[in-house]
């Protein structure tokens, strides 16, 4: 699914939070939203995904212009967000249509997918903030999305629980070849997952600038050329007037 961004502009209470933002990501392509904090980058999302149409602008899905929440997209937040009081497989198969037995089969494939078989009669409050983001992650699936939205999803996770679930990531993306846009802060998450990203500068939020990474993969957190990437964005973000 192909998704299109034109000059997408918000303000809150008189004040711009994004001007003119426009991008496109193709097919099975993993697009990062990459900037420093209030440079609008979820400001960006919500637009896409239809949770905000307040916004002047267009988005584009399948060269369809869409201000509201599509089936064909699925969206990830920062936190979990689960039901407290429904087990794993209730929170990943809420809203399912179908009877228990169909829904709960389903939901045991995408379980599996993301590492949770066997956690199916587990609540969230047993669950660690790695297991719950992967009940998070099995839930945005389930429904087929063909655009997945990421907001800052492992940004509250440590730094191996973190780059275990973006391994997870890239392991679902080679199987399903959804499209993703992903907001994220952390410039290595951007270089080692993304195949193109838009930088978000300034107050109110505009592009600075795209860059593809043509670095295959598997790729390498320590290599030599994402360490290049790394250094191209530091000089593109201009941090010094920040």
């Amino acid at each position: 699914m192909s998704l299109k961004i034109n000059n997408i502009s918000r303000s809150f209470n008189g004040s711009e939070a994004v001007k003119n933002v426009s991008f496109e990501a193709g097919p099975g392509e993993i697009v990062g939203l990459l900037g420093t904090s209030g440079c609008g980058k979820s400001t960006v999302l919500r637009a896409i995904s239809g949770l905000d149409d307040g916004y002047r602008g267009e988005v584009e899905i399948n060269g369809e212009v869409s201000r509201q929440v599509e089936d064909s997209t699925g969206f990830i937040f920062q936190e979990p967000r689960l039901m407290p009081w429904l087990n794993v497989m209730e929170n990943v198969t809420f809203g399912l249509k179908g009877n228990k037995a169909s829904k709960d089969e389903i939901g045991k494939k995408y379980l599996r997918d993301v590492g949770l078989a066997g956690s199916e009669h587990l609540y969230p409050k047993e669950l660690s903030g790695g297991m719950a983001q992967r009940v998070a992650i099995a839930r945005a699936l389930i429904t087929s999305p063909e655009v997945l939205l990421l907001d800052e999803p492992f940004s509250a996770l440590d730094a191996f629980t973190k780059m275990q679930l973006q391994d997870l990531l890239l392991k679902i993306w080679e199987a399903y070849r959804t499209t993703i846009v992903l907001v994220t802060h952390d410039i290595e998450e951007a270089t080692y997952l993304c195949d193109k990203i838009v930088i978000l500068k300034d107050r109110p939020g505009r592009v600075g600038r795209e860059i593809t990474l043509d670095a295959p993969r598997p790729r390498h957190r320590g290599s030599s050329e994402l360490a290049e990437y790394k250094t191209e964005i530091l000089n593109s973000l201009d941090l010094s007037r920040v």
